[in-house]
């Protein structure tokens, strides 16, 4: 749970891109960690939304956010958890976090993007990343779509 006081509050979504067995993870320019693909929510858009729009818009890639197997009536596609954490000047973080198949491994990098990386459960397991960063990667490895 976040530790953050009582200041701005944002919706936000994590997605990681997956083909095969690999999940896509980029270099966060201020942080200097790696994170999946995500944003904050745009007004008037529902979470899924804004992960396709995050998800097209900084990497070029389309995704297919499918029903998971096993998910709760009512549960958007795609959706693997939410957690929240402090996001420094920019408050507290709430994220819906999803996983998307995509087609192709082929990035159309946006100017937020420094450098990216598909990685397999080994090269997740010793990502230099925060820890829900990798447990998250890998319930998006584990994930299976109807």
């Amino acid at each position: 749970m976040s530790t953050a006081g009582p200041g701005r509050r944002a919706f936000s979504v994590a997605i990681y891109a997956r083909l095969g067995e690999r999940v896509l993870v980029i270099e966060h320019r201020r942080l200097q960690t790696w994170l999946p693909v995500g944003g904050e929510l745009e007004a008037g858009e529902t979470p899924l939304e804004a992960a396709a729009r995050e998800l097209r818009e900084e990497t070029g890639l389309v995704g297919r956010f499918a029903p998971l197997a096993g998910a709760l009536d009512g549960v958007p596609p795609g959706l693997i958890g939410y957690e929240e954490h402090a996001a420094g000047s920019k408050g507290t973080h709430m994220n819906f976090v999803f996983v998307a198949q995509v087609a192709t491994d082929s990035i159309t990098p946006n100017e937020e993007l420094v450098s990216w990386r598909w990685v397999d459960r080994a090269e997740l397991g010793a990502l230099a990343s925060p820890l829900n960063v990798r447990q998250f990667g890998f319930v998006a490895l584990d994930a299976r779509f109807e």
